[in-house]
């Protein structure tokens, strides 16, 4: 029988006074000039408090509440001028899931936000007052994804790309924007400056204008003409590549065994480091190699 899943915090939200909460670090005074802290400061005077704070409960009875998560939440609190706020009780006091393993919001991600509040009638003031931002930056991103094929959101939804970089991609023809938004993924760069080098590399009939000549600062018609023939170079070569893969990891592996029980044999080994050390040493390079592979 399946043991019973064990929740990580109490049902009840709990209301405490800020002051008996004790915080792991002070926030300082770098911190409440940053944007993050202004966003959150602003969410906080638009919405009030979304995200409870977590706190554990103090190991004595006259203790402090532990502050594990949301420590800018409970700054801007302060700064407010309030003295409680509701809480998240968390059965235990690690703070390393909350500090370390944090999942960001895609950019991708966000633009869904920001359309489904738009759809349930949030004001566009209110949104951008509540994210700290212009009026003009929500169009934006509500328009994120004007353009831009299915099949490049599906490889992008959970990657945090520059805004920008949308913008770069749907100057392209959707097979293009494939291989632009594969080329970012294996990179792990989507940068603006990335997708415009791609854009710079992307042959004229392959823009969704193709009778319009790509703009792109500090890059003249010449260079991008080059960028051309070594984007389509590479891409080809990389296909060759990956075509063959799969056949080269295969008999690597099987020639990696064979050695190793090659070399494994006494006899055999000591033959070779007689006769041929040269051939034992590097037969030994491939082995250590592949192993170091298999540890990775």
């Amino acid at each position: 029988m399946t043991d019973p899943v064990k929740t990580a915090f109490e049902q009840a939200l709990i209301m405490l006074p800020i002051e008996g909460i004790l915080l792991l670090r002070q926030v300082s005074v770098v911190q409440r000039n940053s944007t993050k802290y202004r966003r959150i400061a602003s969410s906080i005077a638009e919405c009030g408090i979304i995200e409870p704070p977590v706190v554990a409960r103090p190991k004595e009875p006259a203790g402090h509440y532990l502050l594990l998560d949301g420590h800018l939440r409970l700054a801007a609190l302060v700064d407010r001028g309030e003295t409680m706020v509701r809480c998240l009780v968390s059965d235990d006091d690690e703070a390393f899931t909350y500090n370390k393993r944090v999942a960001r919001l895609a950019t991708i991600q966000e633009h869904y936000m920001i359309v489904r509040a738009l759809e349930r009638g949030v004001p566009e003031e209110k949104l951008a007052k509540a994210l700290n931002v212009d009026v003009s930056l929500i169009w934006r991103r509500r328009a994120l994804l004007d353009g831009i094929c299915p099949e490049v959101v599906d490889l992008l939804k959970d990657k945090s790309v520059n805004p920008t970089s949308f913008e770069v991609l749907r100057k392209m023809k959707p097979p293009r924007q494939i291989e632009a938004a594969e080329l970012m993924t294996a990179a792990g760069n989507f940068s603006s400056a990335y997708a415009k080098a791609l854009l710079a590399a992307t042959r004229q009939h392959d823009l969704v204008h193709p009778d319009r000549p790509k703009k792109i600062g500090g890059i003249t018609a010449e260079q991008m003409a080059r960028m051309e023939r070594e984007m389509e170079t590479l891409q080809r070569d990389f296909k060759a590549v990956e075509a063959s893969y799969g056949d080269d990891v295969l008999n690597l592996v099987i020639a990696t065994g064979y050695l190793s029980k090659l070399v494994a044999n006494p006899e055999i080994a000591r033959f070779l480091e007689s006769r041929h050390p040269d051939f034992l040493d590097k037969f030994r390079v491939i082995i250590n190699a592949a192993s170091l592979d298999d540890s990775n």
